[in-house]
């Protein structure tokens, strides 16, 4: 027989579901699983086909400019190259074997999500338990859930024993969650669905038993799994901007080369030579040094990342960070302690504010703004005693940190208590536990009994409504009375005031047990109210504000209850003008209404993962570049569809931490911040890189062709300013040490004034256009005069063609303090802090020194010793390049800002 798969489960009764799946309260038969599974697989996560290793690496060569390298390797063996093409090769094989790496290393999410899953279920089978493999699971089996066990797949509840259930990982919510039998309204959120179990959720506290209703990738955590391996991986600004740039470059170079090359044969060079020269002048041109020196910057990028608590996965995402112009963060742990706080207290009348975040027993009382000694006031002892009490937590200290053992609301109870001085262990050591009736979702309540010197005292804690339903008497002023119809609408309304502010309320009784038999849950006396949050972290308030003055807006997204989030927002300063929605209230918007707001909305709360997911695409299709931190699995198809996903290192799944692109050490949301910096100080870095690389080759390319196509015209005789190794020489030195030291160098000082780039926006604005045309033609006009002068001197060939050479290198030395800033003066950034680049340019120097002195490497390139006077010629032209490029930066200052680079205003 067909079963009859239902996606609502939750709002039949527990016997019509079982009905539905053709099952029993005893489970199935033996034969019955059997060809259950058959006919629905096994209970497990499926994969998409992998690609091979072997593809993955392959992949690598499709890049433009890696196939022009290769071409270039290629020619530059042939014409006997060897030792230009074996650098190649090493660079094209270092940045593929880079490029498999991360690859290789994304495609473990789907086996962390797998991990996660239960690997063993207990079951009934034939009326018996029995514990078998999960993947043996099937639809209408009678799972049986205890205290520490996952669960299985997704099960409507059958029975629950004070069943609470952990579901952070699916659903962000930050305490366990309450589960009941009963049938639910079919708009309820997953968040909300409180009939059922989800795999790879846990139970927190008590057990119970439910059916399974869906498995494998039916399940919550398989459609998780499927969105997971639908989302596309796109590329990042960086790659985009590179492999344009490649492709320009690549392209002009070899076609300019060509034609130079072939005027040069027809002024009488011959064929061999000039390709030979026209092959080093494209080695030359083309920036086969561009990966690899992109590959480092960005991997010390992610060094100093390192050092700031955040862990790059992915290299391009350090980048990608500096263009952010959204972070989408999780609440509970990523912008909160993750750790349930008391903050108020209402007793005797009064309200208390109680100090002190997270589990450290730390914090002052205070009262209208003065300091409030807790044990010299009975009423507050008493409810402190009475939450202490009541109460199965434990507070422990472990590797110099406070946890709690249980549940977290009764955490906050116990680290309250010990805030005044009460020590938890001590206290009920002291007056011992005698009976209880435990908490259930039914009675919405806990009551204790205690031994108190020679009498018995049943202390209770529960929902506030609960507890004041059930007192008829009131502590207040020293003793008790009759708690009155005004005094209960003043405590109900008092409640409602906490819970508005987001705070989670529980109210606190005691009754004293005269005798045996005694009902000690009811006619209680009421002692006061304790509200309690999951507190915001302390530095997240100052690093929303920078991410403000940086353009960045902050966003949350949470699967807790709007209100909460809401007022954690509000204190955090998130929330100002915008808006805040609901999952349910988002399902109700269409896509052209959410479009129209998200722009607008600055906090989600209730949501499912397939809304974190319409929240980030919709970000995206309006042009923004987002940034998705979380930590739980529900958070993996959002963090992986982001432009950049941030997991959260201490408290994040392995699922979410494999989906990301980028994992915090200390689950500090500050720690973006730093990352943000970072980032944008790389892609300045890379910038300066270009900027320096393109205006010297452009200069060595104008230097080649203006004395080949215009050399008639100054009498040169068809002469070539630099033959063909002394080419490949400048390439080495200028192209190596100096770029890599740029790669390096400190942010500029008004990194995080600046707007974030647009996703668009190309590496190449007009500041650097400019200065890049201007550093070019300058250096190849001097140059150009140097060799017209040297030869006009009458110096040899040779003589004329090692001025040049030395020149050439040293002007563009030089050049690379002046690309320090596309608009900045280097007086404003300073000299002596970029000792990297100025130790890359006495190396570079002096590497090349040995060429002009030693004799053998003279006659091999065409250099000689330089006296006095041509070392005061070859400086003395060179620094010009320095005040021409404070010179440019200066007008472009004052013509107009780029928008990369308009700050912060407002």
């Amino acid at each position: 027989m067909n079963i009859k798969m239902h996606s609502r489960w939750h709002e039949l009764e527990a016997q019509e579901v079982l009905s539905v799946l053709n099952s029993s309260r005893h489970g199935l038969t033996a034969a019955e699983a059997a060809r259950r599974l058959a006919e629905f697989g096994p209970n497990e996560l499926v994969e998409k086909r992998k690609v091979s290793p072997w593809m993955i690496f392959l992949e690598q060569f499709k890049n433009f400019l890696i196939i022009i390298l290769l071409f270039a390797l290629v020619l530059s063996a042939v014409m006997g190259e060897v030792a230009d093409a074996i650098v190649i090769f090493i660079i094209v094989l270092f940045a593929a074997i880079l490029g498999f790496v991360q690859e290789y290393r994304a495609e473990k999410a789907m086996a962390a999500l797998k991990r996660m899953a239960s690997p063993t279920a207990s079951v009934l089978r034939d009326g018996n338990e029995v514990e078998i493999a999960s993947r043996e699971l099937v639809p209408g089996d009678v799972v049986l859930l205890y205290t520490g066990d996952y669960a299985p797949a997704d099960s409507r509840v059958l029975e629950a024993v004070n069943l609470k259930m952990s579901e952070a990982s699916l659903t962000g919510e930050s305490t366990p969650v309450d589960k009941v039998t009963e049938p639910l309204p079919n708009s309820v959120s997953i968040g909300d669905r409180r009939n059922m179990v989800y795999m790879g959720t846990s139970v927190a506290y008590g057990r119970g038993t439910a059916v399974v209703a869906a498995t494998g990738m039916a399940t919550e955590f398989g459609k998780i799994a499927t969105m997971l391996q639908a989302v596309e991986t796109e590329k990042t600004p960086l790659q985009v901007n590179l492999d344009r740039i490649g492709k320009w470059i690549a392209v002009a170079a070899l076609s300019l080369t060509f034609v130079l090359a072939a005027v040069g044969v027809l002024q009488g060079h011959t064929i061999l030579e000039m390709l030979i020269w026209g092959v080093s002048l494209a080695v030359a041109a083309v920036p086969e040094a561009l990966p690899a020196v992109v590959t480092i910057s960005l991997a010390i990028g992610v060094q100093r990342m390192v050092k700031r608590h955040a862990l790059v996965r992915k290299l391009p995402a350090v980048e990608t960070l500096g263009s952010t112009t959204v972070i989408c963060s999780d609440k509970t742990g990523t912008l909160t302690q993750d750790q349930m706080t008391v903050r108020r207290i209402y007793v005797d009348g009064k309200m208390i504010d109680v100090g002190g975040v997270g589990y450290e027993p730390k914090g002052k009382f205070s009262s209208g703004g003065q300091d409030y000694e807790p044990l010299k006031d009975a009423h507050l002892e008493m409810l402190l005693r009475a939450g202490n009490l009541c109460n199965d937590a434990h507070l422990v200290a472990e590797d110099s940190r406070w946890r709690i053992k249980g549940d977290p609301t009764e955490g906050a109870l116990v680290v309250a208590a010990a805030k005044a001085g009460i020590e938890h262990e001590d206290e009920r050591s002291r007056y011992p536990r005698l009976s209880e009736i435990p908490f259930s979702s039914e009675s919405k309540m806990m009551t204790t009994v205690h031994k108190i010197g020679d009498s018995q005292v049943a202390y209770s804690k529960g929902a506030a409504e609960i507890i004041i339903e059930r007192s008829h008497r009131l502590f207040q002023n020293g003793s008790e009375s009759d708690l009155s119809g005004a005094e209960r609408e003043k405590i109900l309304g008092t409640t409602q005031d906490m819970a508005s502010q987001g705070l989670r309320v529980l109210g606190l009784a005691y009754k004293p047990v005269l005798q045996a038999g005694d009902v000690i849950d009811q006619s209680l006396v009421f002692v006061g109210l304790v509200g309690m949050i999951d507190p915001p972290r302390e530095e997240v308030k100052d690093a929303i504000r920078r991410c403000n003055e940086a353009g960045i807006k902050s966003v949350m997204i949470t699967g807790d209850h709007k209100l909460t989030a809401v007022a954690i927002a509000r204190e955090l300063g998130l929330l100002k003008d915008g808006l805040a929605f609901t999952g349910a209230e988002l399902d109700e918007l269409s896509d052209k209404q959410f479009e129209d707001v998200v722009e607008r909305t600055e906090v989600y709360a209730r949501v499912s993962p397939a809304h974190k997911l319409r929240v980030v695409e919709a970000l995206g299709r309006k042009g923004h570049v987002v940034a998705m931190t979380g930590d739980g699995v529900n958070d993996a198809p959002a963090l992986k569809k982001a432009d950049i996903g941030i997991a959260m290192g201490i408290t994040g799944t392995d699922v979410s931490k494999e989906a990301a692109d980028m994992v915090l050490t200390d689950d500090n949301f500050a720690s973006i911040v730093a990352a943000v910096e970072e980032g944008r100080g790389l892609y300045d870095n890379i910038k300066k890189y270009l900027m320096f690389l393109l205006s010297a080759n452009l200069g060595e390319i104008l230097l080649m062709g203006g004395a080949i196509l215009f050399g008639g015209f100054f009498g040169l005789g068809g002469a070539l300013p630099l033959i063909a190794i002394q080419i490949l020489w400048v390439n080495l030195a200028t192209d190596g040490l100096p770029a890599i030291a740029l790669a390096a160098d400190p942010a500029a000082p008004d990194i995080m004034r600046r707007r974030p780039r647009s996703r668009n926006e190309t590496i190449f604005t007009r500041p650097v256009i400019a200065l890049m045309l201007t550093a070019g033609v300058w250096i190849a006009g001097v140059t150009m005069g140097v060799f017209v002068w040297a030869m006009k001197a009458g110096k040899e060939i040779e003589e004329t063609q090692g001025m040049v050479f030395m020149t050439l290198i040293v002007f563009q030395l030089f050049a690379a303090f002046g690309f320090r800033s596309d608009r900045l003066s280097l007086f404003r950034i300073g000299l002596f802090n970029a000792k990297w680049l100025i130790a890359a340019v006495l190396v570079s120097f002096a590497m090349t020194l040995p060429l002009l002195y030693i004799s053998f490497l003279q006659e091999v390139f065409h250099t000689y010793p330089l006296t006095a006077s041509d070392w005061a010629i070859v400086f003395g032209t060179s620094i010009t390049v320095l005040p021409v490029l404070e010179i440019s930066k200066l007008i472009i200052r004052r013509v107009g800002r780029s928008p990369a680079v308009a700050e912060v205003t407002g």
